[in-house]
């Protein structure tokens, strides 16, 4: 998608993004993967929007404006925009793991209008098997700056996240 469409879908996500507690650091450090499943957050969870032919499963607190990783598509277009923030002079990418999959997007970075930092952007194939994995287990974990962020769903949110990629295709 375009840098303007998403930040559009950004904005239509303002009261549904995202804030994420650290998750301890993976054994063999912070490159390394782990399959440690985390909890749901108070407060915190995966929210499921559909708005015409798009779709877009973000993680926050609802009502909330800190978006730290949406994932946007079009009806099954096999493909996924992600969006998040980052501090200035962070690696421009999503380095995404669930359950010991791992997968690494090479991001677009530009001066974030609502945060501190950068607005991050990237494309990804749904079928990528980090996201194969998320389908099946529920949660995914972000790695930024050599610090993981895990993402849990609340049980009553968690069907969302296949309902998601079921839209996507």
């Amino acid at each position: 998608m375009r840098s303007r469409t998403l930040i559009v879908l950004a904005v239509m996500a303002l009261t549904a993004s995202a804030c994420a507690t650290a998750a301890p650091e993976a054994p063999g450090g912070p490159g390394a993967a782990s399959s440690g499943a985390p909890v749901p957050v108070e407060g915190y969870d995966w929210f499921f929007h559909v708005d015409d032919g798009a779709a877009r499963l973000a993680y926050g607190l609802a009502e909330s404006d800190d978006l730290r990783l949406g994932l946007d598509c079009a009806r099954a277009s096999g493909r996924l925009s992600l969006s998040g923030v980052a501090q200035d002079g962070a690696k421009p990418e999503f380095h995404i793991e669930s359950g010991g999959e791992t997968g690494r997007f090479p991001a677009e970075a530009e001066p974030s209008q609502i945060h501190d930092g950068v607005f991050l952007s990237a494309e990804a194939p749904a079928d990528a098997p980090v996201f194969r994995r998320f389908r099946q287990l529920g949660w995914l974990a972000l790695w930024q700056d050599g610090t993981r962020q895990a993402y849990a769903p609340h049980p009553a949110s968690a069907p969302d996240i296949e309902r998601f990629f079921a839209f996507c295709g």
